[in-house]
C-alpha cells in the first residue's frame, strides 16, 4: 500500500515537473541570480538528476557521495535537460516498482567517504524529505528565475498567478 501511494506521487510529482520544464526557454538557462547559485540550466538538470537517486536509495544502505558520478549530461538546451529527465523518471518508475514494502522503514544512510552526510534514519523518511521534498524545494527555485525573467509560470498545483491574470483579462 505505501509503495502504491509513492507511486501515485512519484508520477504525479514527475508531470508537475514535466509542465515545468516545458516552461523553460532555452533563451534563459544562462540565467544566474547571483554567483552562488546555479544557472538556470544547471538547476533544471539538478531536478533531473534527483530523479536518478530513486534507484540508489531503494537498493543501497548506504549511499556514498565520494563514489556517486553526478551526470547532468548536455544543458545546452532543454530538449537535453528533457531527455535526461525521462530516463531518469523511468528509472525512478521501475526501482519503485516492485519495491518490497517491508523495506521502507530500513535504515539509509549518506556518506562521503568516512564522513556522515545524513545519519541513518528509515529509507521512508529519505524518500520523502531527500528525494520528494528536495524536488519540490528546487522547482520553487526555478518558479522564482522564471519569473525574474518574466516568463509565464505554469500551475502545478492550480492556477498560478500567470493563469489567474490571464482568466481575469479574458472575463473583461
Amino acid at each position: 500500500m505505501l509503495r502504491e501511494s509513492l507511486m501515485g506521487e512519484l508520477l504525479h510529482e514527475a508531470d508537475n515537473t514535466r509542465k515545468l520544464f516545458d516552461a523553460i526557454p532555452d533563451d534563459v538557462l544562462s540565467y544566474q541570480p547571483n554567483d552562488f547559485n546555479w544557472t538556470l540550466a544547471g538547476l533544471a538538470a539538478h531536478i533531473a538528476e534527483i530523479y536518478c537517486w530513486w534507484e540508489d536509495t531503494l537498493n543501497k544502505n548506504v549511499f556514498d557521495m565520494a563514489e556517486y558520478k553526478y551526470d547532468k549530461g548536455d544543458i545546452s538546451s532543454m530538449e537535453n535537460i528533457k531527455k535526461k529527465l525521462e530516463e531518469n523518471i523511468a528509472g525512478a518508475i521501475r526501482a519503485l516498482e516492485n519495491y518490497p514494502e517491508e523495506r521502507f522503514m530500513e535504515n539509509w544512510s549518506m556518506v562521503s567517504g568516512e564522513a556522515e552526510l545524513m545519519p541513518p534514519m528509515p529509507r521512508i523518511q529519505v524518500i520523502r524529505g531527500f528525494l520528494m521534498n528536495h524536488l519540490y524545494h528546487h522547482r520553487g527555485e526555478i518558479i522564482a528565475y522564471l519569473r525574474a525573467n518574466g516568463k509565464r509560470v505554469p500551475g502545478l498545483y492550480g492556477s498560478s498567478y500567470e493563469e489567474q491574470q490571464e482568466q481575469m483579462a479574458s472575463q473583461n
